[in-house]
């Protein structure tokens, strides 16, 4: 007999994989609107080109595939053995021809789901460890490619932007990164979403009330511009770093 605990997490498991599944479609889409060409220019990451940002995703999701492997078999394989290997392997796939670019995201993309679909189900509670170091549970990888092909696809910088990401995603992300500022100790911002219900998150004491649409709060608090948000201090101030 299934308890409602167990219920709960399953319901909750597969509902994010839906919404990773969505947001690989979402990148992909974003990805094959690229000509070749587009793939050199810029995206909204200072410094990266298009095709490094595709490079990313891809090794993100190999990233992600080993931690499967661990929770699967129960032996240690971390993500990435060094910060070095981990760049290495984005620059090795920033340089590939176009078609082979694609193919690697397509590939990678398609492995990761491939595991996700064979894992047994008692191994989504394995330990594994995230790109910080931190002990989670494997389950939680999932909400990390999420977030990660939802966020990627608008920093191809070609049309797309927060206000395409679903309701859920903006809110867990927004969620998230409060979290980190408030354990990190940023915690001076309260931020409340103007068409969510007047949602907030944050301190109730923070020094500095911030507003603006749910889209336009996640876009500001991830870093990628402060359009459409005010904050109660007047100039809109930088958020402070979340990853």
């Amino acid at each position: 007999m299934i308890t409602p605990r167990e219920a709960f997490d399953v319901s909750t498991r597969q509902s994010t994989l839906a919404l990773a599944r969505r947001g690989t479609e979402f990148f992909d889409r974003e990805l094959h609107a690229l000509t070749d060409d587009e793939l050199d220019g810029d995206s909204l990451l200072p410094g990266w080109a298009r095709r490094q940002v595709v490079a990313h995703v891809a090794s993100n999701a190999r990233a992600l595939g080993r931690l499967a492997q661990w929770a699967d078999t129960g032996i240690e394989t971390v993500m990435y053995a060094s910060l070095e290997a981990r760049n290495a392997e984005i620059a090795a796939g920033s340089i590939l021809s176009p078609d082979a670019l694609r193919e690697s995201w397509a590939g990678s993309a398609a492995d990761l789901d491939h595991r996700w679909q064979s894992l047994p189900v008692n191994r989504w509670s394995a330990s594994v460890r995230n790109g910080q170091g931190a002990t989670i549970p494997l389950r939680d990888s999932i909400w990390m490619r999420a977030r990660e092909v939802w966020i990627h696809a608008v920093d191809l910088n070609h049309g797309a932007d927060f206000e395409d990401l679903p309701g859920e995603v903006l809110t867990r992300l927004l969620r998230d990164i409060v979290e980190v500022w408030t354990a990190r100790g940023d915690a001076g911002y309260r931020l409340t979403a103007t068409d969510s219900a007047n949602e907030s998150y944050g301190s109730a004491t923070a020094v500095a009330h911030v507003t603006g649409s749910l889209a336009e709060l996640a876009a500001w608090a991830a870093g990628r511009g402060s359009n459409g948000v005010v904050s109660s201090t007047g100039e809109t101030p930088v958020a402070p770093r979340w990853l």
